[in-house]
């Protein structure tokens, strides 16, 4: 790379730097390919968060064993990690912004292999639940800041389907957990099937040593230099990085305002619309249930009658229907739009809940047409929620904050999102004794209508819009749904 004249350190308080000339720079021939290994490779850390969330469903029955668990310690496992997920969230979101999306990562995988190994070793049912908050502080911190990391790493038009990587990784881990929940348990027992996660992890950790920053990162606490070195590594024309700069440059020029850093940022009236439309759809992506119908799966189909091997089955096919919609929700969500796609799969989900509730209240036998019908709606459900509101939950997060704020808006925006998995997985089982099982499925029909509803009249469409472009529009009060697809960028100047 050229090597260009010392700049002043960025900042938010800093004059924008010139632009210098880029015709004698290198651009690296293998800038696609880093930026998908980048991509990939961040996107592992999602996989664990699915591997160690999931992995529960299988182990919690021997766990119970060994411990001699009660239903109240079976919910303070399930759920320990969710409690360290919220604080994790919060810690890494000042990590994120004090040491970069890139370290934060490389702290994040090595929690992931401690608190893994931790969990593999705890001797009794108080250090297995220490452990996992531990392992959660892991899970919420990835959830943070990996998608943080991608988004600032990709071009506007493939944000969408790189983002949502996370979320096909997240798939993956929910059915390695379900997989070799079923096939080892009897042969390994539950500490390898929880040791085994520290393996990807200390992967991921050697890999990101090797790959690029967040540009947008290194342009506002390093250096413009900085923030070209990492550009030249993973686009594909001098054209692209100018005008990627330039967007990033005049950005950190809107920003120079003192109160719209941080947390005081997010208090901004101008930011409000996005703060609400995010930390709303994060709520509804755990309160729908989905998480319910992971972790607790085997047991409300043990409570309906089928075997411990039928229920674990029908959890594997659970989890391939949320591998594979995620998979396909993740490569039309830059082509249709998020907005319009929960508003296509949302309905689907309330009516999927509202048959299971109608099944689980009549009590069908075993084995008859009635007791399909329960798996049948199961995987509907799957097929609608996480082809929906699952593929844009962590997306939304991402983008929708500018930068100056943006380390702490993902934070709360992550902490949301495990805090409510956290009230979902506490809750259910003491939800299903109170109302029924049947009567629980209809409180979360009517909890995936209500985000169906907030969708239309809070969160548009940010389909093909730079993170700048997004910025601009809260700046400029246009960040408002409306029935254009592309409302973000349609009424620029």
């Amino acid at each position: 790379m050229q090597n260009y004249s010392p700049q002043s350190q960025a900042g938010p308080s800093s004059q924008p730097e010139p632009i210098p000339d880029l015709s004698d720079l290198e651009i690296s021939p293998n800038a696609h390919k880093t930026l998908w290994l980048a991509a990939i490779v961040a996107a592992i850390c999602g996989g664990l968060y699915g591997y160690d969330t999931g992995i529960v469903s299988g182990a919690l029955l021997l766990i119970t064993r060994d411990f001699h668990l009660s239903s109240f310690y079976q919910e303070m496992v399930a759920s320990a990690i969710l409690a360290g997920a919220v604080m994790g969230s919060f810690i890494t979101g000042w990590m994120s912004e004090r040491f970069g999306r890139r370290n934060s990562v490389m702290i994040v995988t090595a929690v992931f292999v401690l608190g893994a190994m931790a969990c593999a070793w705890a001797p009794d049912v108080y250090a297995l639940i220490a452990a996992r908050v531990f392992l959660g502080l892991a899970v919420g911190g990835s959830t943070q800041v990996v998608p943080m990391y991608i988004s600032e790493l990709a071009p506007a038009k493939k944000r969408g389907h790189m983002v949502t990587m996370f979320n096909i990784a997240i798939g993956i881990g929910i059915f390695a957990a379900n997989v070799i929940g079923f096939v080892a348990r009897d042969a390994w027992g539950w500490r390898p099937m929880v040791a085994i996660a520290a393996i990807p992890a200390a992967v991921v950790f050697i890999s990101m040593f090797f790959l690029p920053k967040s540009p947008r990162w290194a342009a506002e606490n390093e250096s413009l230099d900085s923030a070209i070195e990492q550009l030249r590594r993973i686009r594909t024309s001098r054209r692209e990085i100018r005008k990627e700069l330039k967007r990033i440059q005049v950005t950190a020029n809107d920003e120079a305002d003192p109160r719209d850093i941080g947390w005081r940022g997010l208090m901004q009236p101008w930011v409000r619309p996005a703060l609400v439309a995010a930390l709303g759809v994060a709520f509804f992506t755990q309160a729908g249930g989905l998480e319910m119908m992971i972790y607790y799966a085997p047991t409300f189909l043990s409570d309906a009658g089928f075997g411990s091997s039928a229920a674990l089955m029908a959890s594997i096919g659970i989890s391939i229907v949320y591998l594979v919609m995620t998979v396909l929700g993740s490569n039309i969500v830059d082509r249709i739009g998020r907005r319009r796609l929960v508003l296509v799969m949302g309905p689907g989900s309330v009516l999927s809940l509202v048959g299971l509730g109608i099944m689980f209240l009549i009590h069908p036998d075993k084995g008859s047409i009635g007791s399909w019908m329960i798996i049948v709606f199961m995987l509907l459900f799957m097929v609608f929620n996480a082809g929906g509101i699952q593929v844009v939950g962590w997306l939304l997060g991402a983008e929708m904050f500018p930068l100056s704020m943006r380390g702490n808006a993902t934070s709360l925006h992550s902490a949301m999102l495990w805090g409510s998995d956290l009230l979902v997985t506490s809750t259910a089982l003491t939800l299903v004794s109170t109302i029924t099982l049947g009567g629980t499925m209809w409180f979360y029909a009517g909890v995936n209508l209500a985000s169906v509803l907030f969708i239309y009249f809070f969160v548009p469409e940010t389909r093909g819009a730079s993170l700048e472009d997004i910025e601009d529009a809260l700046r400029e009060g246009r960040f408002r749904p409306t029935r254009e697809s592309s409302a973000i960028v349609a009424e620029e100047d």
